[in-house]
């Protein structure tokens, strides 16, 4: 399993201990490197981080970034089984999977199970013709309650428009019975139709027809979580790398040179430049926009510019005790229809396990992209928890009783000052359009080489930071002049270009 470089040519220095700078720095070690991480912040993760309600074993926590893994992410489950977290793979009940979850409908918020009438009558109501089948008007309504819910403000409304113009006309056309279910086949498999009948996306408008992939994979069934928390699949990485990872070391420039790559650390009169023989840089380009930034060709100066970032918000509650399942709410989430938009729900209880007791639980209010999420997330912090809270409180009226709310946290991705942006966004171009910003994004400065969910072709997920890892990784060894034994690394790097 193990690969052992020919001979040792210096430090690489990863810049940021995110998953793609733990993953790039662990495969590194792998095949003889030395290395070491240059951190800014105060904390290991990135955009992976759980926030625990609590010290002690047990504590309720919750997902402030990444809180879900597709199946279909063959690295990331990889790095789950090797880093011994195979144990706490558990279903991700998703949006619109819970029978007694709310839905915001024009008649107000209803449980799942009794929504499909409202849901159908309300877009049969927004269409200007009325002789579409019966069928056709519940993929309609479904379809929209995912993007509803999903979306941000300028993808919900085009989604009606394409509803209106084309999209149900090329769905009239088909035969929907395989995809119907439900007692009084009221509800339809969104993901199965268009996995049958992918030509009906032509009839979405490009932006809307790009973020589609991302709320058949959002919804999908084929979804996990770890049971202990997805910031164990971080903690595991950084305790098997050698090398030193250094907390609060902002990098704020970066310069290009023939033979190195000088880096300047920290701000003012105590900031100091050291020279690097070679570099990753993991950081989101939004962050590098900040830094000083000298040798850059321009190309790569103009896709650091224009790489897409979308805002994202979350805020969670911890409360005296998980109320919602009296009402039957086991997991998956609500729809707020307002600012809050997306409310999880955390996992009912194992067999055998102790409930809540004296530690509470943990509820994620409100999560939003998009423009939603910087209409909260440009808040005050704590006006922004009042108004989740209050808008929460109409759909769950418990969280006004005594002594209900304990606590209340979140993070706004989009202002934080180690991201500024939730994810990388492709939303509006083709494939190609895609590729080629990934490759220009990837491509190198000299001996500066750069990973990321934005050098992926898996933005917004860990696979996309594993991805742009390995690729990196493999891209350092060419540079590096090393040669490598037989054992399981290069076939997960040839698999990642």
């Amino acid at each position: 399993m193990s690969q052992q470089r020919t001979r040792t040519r210096g430090t690489v220095t990863v810049i940021g201990a995110g998953m793609a700078g733990l993953v790039a720095a662990y495969e590194l070690e792998r095949l003889g490197h030395r290395v070491e991480i240059l951190e800014g912040s105060r904390r290991l993760g990135g955009r992976v981080r759980t926030h625990r309600f609590g010290a002690h074993e047990g504590a309720p926590f919750v997902e402030l970034g990444a809180m879900r893994v597709p199946t279909a992410h063959h690295r990331t489950m990889d790095y789950i089984d090797r880093l011994g977290l195979g144990d706490q793979v558990r279903p991700f009940v998703t949006l619109l999977s819970e029978e007694n979850a709310l839905l915001a409908t024009s008649g107000g918020h209803v449980r799942l199970r009794d929504a499909p009438r409202r849901l159908i009558a309300d877009v049969r109501a927004s269409l200007a013709r009325d002789d579409y089948r019966d069928e056709t008007v519940v993929f309609g309504a479904w379809l929209a309650a995912v993007v509803d819910a999903i979306a941000p403000p300028a993808l919900r409304t085009g989604l009606r428009a394409d509803l209106a113009r084309d999209l149900l006309d090329r769905v009239e056309r088909i035969d929907l019975t395989p995809h119907l279910r439900g007692d009084h086949k009221d509800r339809i498999d969104v993901h199965g139709l268009f996995a049958a009948h992918p030509d009906i996306r032509s009839a979405c408008g490009t932006r809307l027809n790009g973020f589609l992939d991302d709320i058949l994979t959002e919804t999908s069934p084929e979804l996990i979580r770890l049971a202990c928390g997805m910031d164990q699949l971080v903690q595991r990485l950084a305790a098997r790398i050698r090398g030193p990872i250094w907390l609060g070391q902002e990098v704020t420039g970066v310069e290009v040179a023939a033979d190195q790559v000088r880096l300047r650390i920290g701000r003012g009169p105590l900031a100091v430049v050291r020279p690097a023989d070679l570099v990753l840089c993991t950081v989101p380009f939004s962050v590098l926009r900040g830094m000083v930034l000298r040798g850059f060709d321009e190309d790569k100066l103009s896709v650091v510019r224009e790489v897409v970032y979308c805002p994202a918000t979350k805020v969670a509650v911890h409360v005296r005790e998980p109320f919602w399942e009296r009402e039957g709410i086991r997991g998956g989430a609500s729809f707020s229809g307002g600012l809050i938009r997306q409310t999880y729900y955390p996992a009912a209880p194992e067999d055998g396990a102790p409930d809540a007791g004296e530690r509470g639980a943990a509820l994620l209010a409100s999560y939003t992209i998009g423009e939603d999420a910087d209409v909260l997330g440009r808040m005050p912090v704590r006006r922004r928890h009042r108004v989740v809270l209050d808008e929460l409180a109409r759909m769950h009226p418990q969280l006004t009783r005594r002594g209900m709310v304990r606590g209340v946290t979140g993070v706004a991705w989009g202002e934080h000052p180690w991201t500024v942006g939730g994810c990388t966004i492709r939303w509006g171009r083709d494939a190609a359009a895609c590729e080629e910003e990934r490759l220009r994004a990837t491509r190198p400065q000299g001996r500066l080489f750069f990973a990321g969910e934005h050098c992926s072709s898996e933005p917004a997920w860990i696979e996309g930071a594993v991805e742009s890892a390995l690729v990196a990784v493999r891209a350092i060894e060419g540079r590096a002049g090393a040669r490598f034994a037989s054992g399981r690394g290069p076939e997960m790097w040839e698999a990642a270009a």
